[in-house]
């Protein structure tokens, strides 16, 4: 497995077979370029952080938007996208196609690798 500096990134989702979220999964529109998913809890440490990094980049990217998910609040696509734990993040290219997956704390450099597969 390779990881994004100790958030592990998890096999067989480039691509993820085509599976695309929308406006309607998210509870918010796609960044232009790309967007950055997190799913996170309310007592989970590492999600404080994350937020934090991902809006950073988000910041420094044009067109690039951060979505935060409270993963008990949405159980139904935690389910479906198999979230195990928080905080997972998803890199969404512009038309919604998850294109990247990690769960654990990402590192900024390692987060705008990633976007280079989205944008």
């Amino acid at each position: 497995m390779k990881t994004w500096a100790g958030a592990v990134v998890e096999g067989g989702v480039v691509g993820d077979g085509g599976r695309r979220l929308g406006e309607a999964d998210l509870g918010h529109g796609l960044g232009r370029r790309a967007t950055l998913v997190q799913f996170s809890s309310a007592f989970c440490q590492p999600c404080r952080a994350t937020r934090r990094t991902l809006a950073e980049v988000a910041a420094m990217v044009d067109g690039v938007a951060h979505v935060e998910i409270d993963a008990e609040e949405r159980l139904a696509l935690v389910r479906d996208l198999e979230i195990a734990r928080t905080p997972t993040v998803l890199v969404l290219d512009a038309a919604g196609r998850i294109v990247r997956r990690a769960a654990g704390q990402p590192r900024r450099a390692d987060v705008i690798a990633a976007l280079g597969q989205a944008v």
